[in-house]
């Protein structure tokens, strides 16, 4: 009894702890009087690019070809074919929806005349959806039995997600405050761009649940589109302009504490 009451404690955290990350990052807008120092923002812009790289590897693509190769399948072909599917289906929301990346004054996306605000919380709403689909896709192949991800691999998968949702929510709310928006307006911002990951989740659950031959594209899918997240937003920021150093000590820190945590909790 006591068993199965951990299990289900676990699966309810797998899911939730993500979204965790985003809030407490988003409430630091209330401690910190001033706008976060650009050095600190590039080391966490930094982490949080080391994070997903390690993750799409290690708790994504690792696991699609040990997966296809179970099932008979060409090992290589899931992984490849759910990767580019993922970065194609996150350039394809890219181009559409408008949206304004970090440290940048120029909106990308189709114009529809939205505040600049409104454009910086698409662009972090926007590139959370694959973080929302990796910990649902991997929940799921924990649970389908016949896969190499446990559930405490999902864990740590979800963990580490929340350790980069973590800075991700104190770079969206930090600067809005900075820019004139309320503290408690700017804090409620930074919760909304992490509340499309738990929504994520469970649709690809859902949807794994349904086509569960189809876990290893799915797994590279979600991987692909992280890496297009990490590609074009991430480690743009953390390397321009000055202290690019400093951003690339965060990516190190971020890749090698993803890769234990998956390793030791996997």
């Amino acid at each position: 009894m006591i068993y199965y009451e951990v299990v289900t404690l676990i699966q309810s955290m797998i899911l939730i702890i993500p979204f965790l990350g985003t809030i407490i990052g988003s409430a630091t807008v209330f401690f910190i009087k001033e706008q976060v120092s650009l050095k600190i923002e590039k080391l966490l812009l930094g982490f949080a690019a080391g994070v997903m790289i390690a993750a799409s590897v290690w708790s994504l693509l690792i696991p699609s070809i040990e997966m296809a190769e179970k099932q008979s399948d060409v090992p290589w072909m899931p992984a490849l074919t759910g990767f580019m599917l993922g970065i194609f289906f996150l350039f394809g929301i890219d181009s559409l929806v408008p949206h304004l990346h970090f440290n940048s004054d120029k909106p990308e996306g189709a114009k529809r005349g939205l505040s600049k605000t409104t454009m910086m919380l698409l662009a972090v709403t926007i590139h959370n959806i694959p973080e929302g689909m990796a910990v649902g896709v991997t929940y799921a192949a924990g649970l389908s039995g016949n896969a190499d991800i446990t559930l405490m691999g999902a864990m740590a998968l979800s963990c580490g997600i929340a350790l980069q949702n973590f800075p991700e929510g104190a770079v969206i709310s930090t600067p809005l405050n900075g820019a004139g928006v309320k503290k408690s307006k700017a804090f409620l911002y930074g919760v909304l761009s992490g509340a499309v990951e738990p929504v994520g989740a469970l649709l690809t659950i859902l949807l794994t649940s349904l086509t569960v031959p189809f876990l290893p594209y799915l797994l590279s899918f979600a991987a692909g589109a992280m890496i297009y997240v990490v590609i074009e937003e991430l480690i743009p920021a953390s390397q321009a302009g000055e202290h690019s150093n400093i951003g690339t000590i965060g990516t190190a820190v971020g890749f090698a504490l993803m890769m234990v945590l998956d390793v030791a909790l996997g």
